[in-house]
């Protein structure tokens, strides 16, 4: 039996590996991208979060879901900044987009259906 949540389990992940390598590529660069490191800081605690409540089937999976599409949202939109010149911003932007979807897609389904209560 496939879990129904495994693809947002799997994006999030991914999303939290893009998220650390922009972080620490932002880091060592010297451009004002402050607001990029917030973002995707945000985004690594709230997608590690939804992958814990998703794989234990949490009664809060909904609701974290919701939050964490949110702050992916941000961040994305956030990283899309740089994306023309700096390829891990352009991947993370491009990552955080698809699991901002993803995220979405699963708080409306874990409201919906007995999977998560």
């Amino acid at each position: 039996m496939t879990d129904p949540n495994q693809s947002c389990i799997t994006i999030c992940q991914e999303c939290v590996v893009a998220c650390e390598a922009c972080v620490t590529s932002c880091l060592a660069s010297a451009g004002g991208m402050s607001g990029c490191v917030s973002y995707c800081r945000d985004c690594i605690d709230l997608c590690t979060l939804c992958v814990a409540f998703m794989a234990r089937g949490s009664t809060l999976s909904a609701e974290v879901c919701k939050l964490c599409a949110a702050a992916c949202k941000v961040c994305s939109e956030e990283c899309a900044k740089y994306a023309a010149n700096c390829e891990h911003c352009r991947r993370c932007a491009e990552i955080c987009a698809r699991c901002a979807e993803e995220c979405s897609k699963c708080a409306e389904h874990c409201e919906k259906s007995s999977c998560c209560k």
